[in-house]
């Protein structure tokens, strides 16, 4: 994914889960496309704020923009969130 939003939420007591549907439908809302790609810092997935999202490699969060595949990625600078459109080659 070159293009994308960039979303920042570190609060400790909202799960990985809800921070992407957030990030989600405000992406929906703002671009008029669904997402269905977030990058995150490795440190996310396997923190306290986890939660739902299991495996450090890939995990799906399904809400009510559709399913947004969740993947680490080290660039990612913890308590970021990269989100949008998987470039399909």
């Amino acid at each position: 994914m070159n293009v994308g939003m960039l979303w920042f939420d570190n609060d400790p007591r909202t799960t990985l889960t809800v921070k992407v549907t957030r990030a989600a439908d405000y992406y929906r809302q703002k671009y008029g496309l669904v997402p269905d790609l977030c990058l995150v810092h490795p440190s996310m997935l396997s923190g306290p704020n986890a939660n739902q999202i299991e495996g450090p490699v890939l995990s799906e969060v399904e809400g009510p923009v559709g399913k947004v595949a969740v993947r680490s990625n080290r660039l990612i600078q913890p308590g970021h969130l990269w989100i949008g459109k998987e470039e399909k080659n």
